[in-house]
């Protein structure tokens, strides 16, 4: 029996009762419209002043909080759905899924640019006009999307090319494991989730000890930029155990069969929740030129109501 089947096994076996399964899908619904919430509300206001529209480096945030927010409710929707619905139809659940992937792989690499767009503010100030443009900015974002549909799509078609007609058909327990179960992929999501961290965490520190040397020298920003640049690590390594996540519940389910239903909410707000709260904070609270424009934003709505 391979490892998605016996994730599904074990999940029947020791299903939750209706009481603690109502509190966990409470639990990750206010979660993720908490969040939802705020991050709305940074869109809301980064639409409604230009001076963020046209600053590359809140055209990159706002695009990371509009993926989180895709990325959320997608995640939010599969944790009822496996509690309510329980099967979906494979090719319904497939489309959930590649969406899910596709905004989980966003997140790295809108990291990285972000860390590099700050290196390139701090480090080359006289050339950040220049580099970082606003169509520049618009094109990354393009390809941010388009390497991470490179590592997906292959999924789709490895599966199309080696399971039956009837399997899209079928219905089934909506997991990557379930609809993606070639072999083949596990080994090509290895290769390509190496590939991606080895390069982001590469980035991370380049544009770290950069700053660092140069706010030694220089500016209270330079200082700030490196603080910034330590959590977008920091959210990293947590957005990291998503690609360490299949390894990782293995061995749970093996150590710990009872409670595993437990450790997947654990394991769900940790990797999938955790990550997306950073986002409003390093821009919604410590950026001083988005928290004055929040904080107008908000006390003009009071102040109407």
């Amino acid at each position: 029996m391979n490892s998605s089947s016996t994730n599904v096994t074990v999940v029947i076996e020791y299903r939750d009762s209706f009481t603690k399964a109502v509190a966990k899908n409470v639990i990750v619904v206010v979660l993720g419209i908490s969040i939802n919430y705020i991050n709305a509300g940074l869109i809301h206001t980064f639409c409604k002043h230009q001076i963020f529209y046209t600053n590359p480096r809140y055209i990159l945030f706002i695009h990371l909080v509009v993926n989180d927010m895709i990325q959320m409710t997608l995640t939010v929707t599969l944790f009822v759905i496996s509690y309510t619905i329980y099967k979906l139809s494979v090719s319904i659940c497939c489309t959930f899924i590649l969406m899910t992937l596709l905004t989980t792989e966003n997140t790295p690499l809108n990291l990285a640019c972000m860390a590099v767009e700050c290196y390139i503010a701090i480090c080359l100030p006289l050339r950040h006009m220049q580099i970082c443009t606003v169509r520049r900015t618009l094109v990354l974002i393009g390809s941010i999307w388009a390497t991470s549909m490179l590592s997906i799509l292959p999924d789709l078609f490895i599966t199309l090319a080696t399971e039956p007609l009837d399997f899209f058909h079928s219905r089934v327990f909506c997991l990557r494991q379930t609809v993606f179960p070639s072999p083949l992929i596990t080994k090509k999501r290895d290769i390509t989730y190496t590939v991606f961290l080895v390069l982001v965490w590469l980035i991370i520190f380049y544009t770290y000890f950069r700053i660092l040397f140069t706010a030694k020298r220089a500016s209270k920003n330079a200082k700030k930029a490196r603080n910034t640049i330590l959590i977008h690590g920091f959210q990293l390594l947590l957005c990291m155990t998503t690609y360490v996540a299949p390894g990782l519940l293995n061995v749970l389910l093996k150590w710990f069969p009872q409670t595993y239903t437990d450790l997947l909410l654990a394991y769900y707000i940790i990797v999938q929740v955790l990550p997306r709260s950073i986002s409003p904070i390093i821009y919604g609270i410590r950026d001083n030129t988005f928290r004055r424009y929040l904080k107008r934003y908000l006390l003009c709505k009071v102040s109407t109501t």
